[in-house]
């Protein structure tokens, strides 16, 4: 995990302008660099970085002897890079996994080059000899990236929107900075004055596709067979792939674990591993709650049952409100549940930051979305309804929760791992035939703990846990968190405000005073910046006011609660 930046025919001194790059600097605690383009005296690159593979040659922009016209900036993590150095017999530094990208655009160009990776990533690359910028994003964005491009051909690019917003350029109009689009490139012409023109803008990969690079994963093809015992065992291959691929690390381990299924999952896969290859220290997991909430309970029992070094952090409702600020400022973003579920999520990354030496943290991101694991899926009018609004949902993750896992952890300088977005797991859970993802007897994910069933890689009754979203798993029944937030923002939002939000906001305007307070926030931090939240995440299917699974009519409450 990084901070990326980089601005192509600034008619402002670069002295000026870099002095943006510094909002982003929490995503790269351990070092930063500014370097000129030789030969473009308007052209900049700005790297914040987090050393977590190659902590002896991963500074950027990369550059190397055998392709002194190629300049890298960028952030991720590249699973494949020691198997794709083998098949295509590379010749580069054995640890950094970054280089990769120089040898694969070399060899085959920029598509090819993104459609090969198995990872997470962003990138600025810049080709002096053949006068070329390009810009790519991972398939579901779980590495940030905005861009500002002016009609006039100057370009700027950042991890996060903060980086631009305060660049200056010569348009008297403004100038929209928009987050670039996943699974997709963009090539750009860089003319003599430093200045660019966009030629292409393709996508190189689709969630429901196999992507190129499983050709050359580590794990055989696998049997085509729709039989349920052939799948259940696909999902469970797969998915322990996807964690042990993700175990590149130079810096500790450790796994949030709500106690629901998706972190109990992946904490168990990554305490089993890490036992397999014989780690000289414990996995550390972490939960956040108040002491009655139904997380907190379950993550103790979920830490007990596979081993780890549980660690817990209290919530109070108090504490939650007093960061909300904090939480929207680096969300960039106003969407009501992102922010609510995004102020555990940065408390407990603040934790692991101040009081504990892991850096590398895996979460269970994606599950929800892949799997359909919202509990109004419950309510779909069939199984396509239901699989076409799961690729919805993963096209979409990057507004929500991807959005939030990254920023509450980049905000502490963490690095963030999600194995359930995994390109090859995803796109076989996608493929598989529409009845058979569906919940069943109202159970949500029901194949995916199907698959588990009888492993006894958890307790029995965490696999079948009825889904409880983090931020209402923060504290118990009694009161959620959502409750308390907005009996605080009650006396700080007008009626009559909240009468007039379609016209004080005209896009996207608010509906509660919840929504209103947040909008209020994030106007005054990130003016103009309105349509990066698109629009709210809400439940479909069934009429839903409000996007907490606890205030559906559907909700029911395990016992206890």
């Amino acid at each position: 995990m990084c901070g990326i930046w980089a601005v192509f025919g600034s008619d402002e001194s670069l002295s000026v302008q870099c002095t943006s790059a510094v909002k982003i600097a929490h995503r790269g605690p351990d070092a930063f660099r500014f370097e000129n383009v030789n030969g473009y005296t308007n052209c900049c690159f700005g790297f914040h970085w987090l050393a977590i593979v190659d902590q002896l040659h991963g500074m950027q922009p990369l550059r190397i002897k055998k392709f002194p016209f190629l300049w890298l900036c960028y952030n991720g993590e590249i699973y494949n890079h020691h198997r794709l150095k083998e098949v295509f017999e590379f010749e580069h530094q054995p640890e950094g996994d970054g280089e990769i990208l120089l040898h694969l655009y070399d060899r085959f160009g920029i598509e090819k080059m993104a459609s090969l990776l198995d990872g997470v990533f962003a990138f600025v690359l810049l080709d002096t000899a053949n006068k070329k910028v390009f810009l790519g994003r991972d398939t579901y964005g779980v590495k940030p990236m905005f861009k500002l491009f002016t009609d006039d051909g100057f370009l700027a690019v950042s991890s996060e929107a903060k980086g631009l917003t305060e660049v200056t350029h010569s348009m008297a109009s403004r100038v929209r900075v928009v987050p670039f689009p996943p699974g997709h490139f963009e090539a750009f012409n860089l003319k003599r004055s430093g200045k660019v023109e966009s030629i292409q803008m393709d996508q190189f990969h689709n969630c429901v596709d196999e992507p190129a690079h499983s050709i050359y994963d580590s794990v055989d093809k696998l049997p085509l067979s729709f039989q349920l015992e052939t799948v259940k065992s696909n999902i469970r291959t797969l998915f322990e792939n996807a964690v042990k691929k993700r175990l590149m690390a130079n810096r500790r381990i450790g796994c949030l674990l709500s106690g629901g299924l998706d972190s109990s999952l992946v904490a168990a896969t990554l305490v089993k591993l890490s036992k397999r290859e014989g780690w000289k220290y414990p996995v550390q997991t972490f939960a956040i709650g108040a002491e009655d909430s139904p997380d907190i309970q379950a993550a103790r029992r979920v830490a007990a049952y596979i081993g780890s070094e549980h660690h817990e952090v209290s919530f109070t409702p108090e504490e939650g409100i007093k960061v909300v600020k904090e939480v929207i400022f680096h969300l960039e973003c106003y969407d009501i549940t992102t922010i609510r579920s995004s102020v555990g999520m940065y408390l407990v990354s603040k934790f692991i930051r101040e009081k504990t030496d892991s850096v590398v943290i895996f979460s269970g991101e994606g599950a929800d979305e892949l799997t359909q694991g919202y509990i109004y899926f419950n309510k779909a009018p069939s199984p396509k309804a239901a699989a076409e609004d799961s690729v919805r949902l993963m096209k979409e993750l990057y507004l929500f929760d991807v959005l939030r896992a990254d920023r509450t952890t980049a905000a502490h300088g963490l690095e963030l791992r999600v194995p359930f977005l995994d390109h090859r797991f995803t796109a076989y859970y996608l493929s598989l035939p529409e009845e058979m993802r569906v919940p069943k007897d109202g159970v949500e994910k029901f194949l995916l703990r199907s698959a588990f069933a009888g492993e006894n890689l958890i307790p029995d009754d965490i696999l079948w846990r009825r889904k409880e979203a983090f931020s209402d798993g923060l504290m118990s029944l009694k009161k959620s968190w959502y409750t308390s937030l907005q009996e605080q923002i009650e006396s700080e939002v007008n009626d009559s405000d909240l009468k007039m939000a379609a016209k004080t906001f005209p896009f996207n305007p608010p509906k509660t005073k919840e929504g209103y307070y947040s909008r209020q926030i994030f106007e005054e931090l990130y003016p103009g910046g309105c349509e990066w939240t698109p629009h709210y995440w809400m439940p479909r299917w069934i009429n839903a006011t409000d996007p907490s699974a606890r205030t559906l009519s559907i909700y029911t409450p395990d016992k206890d609660q």
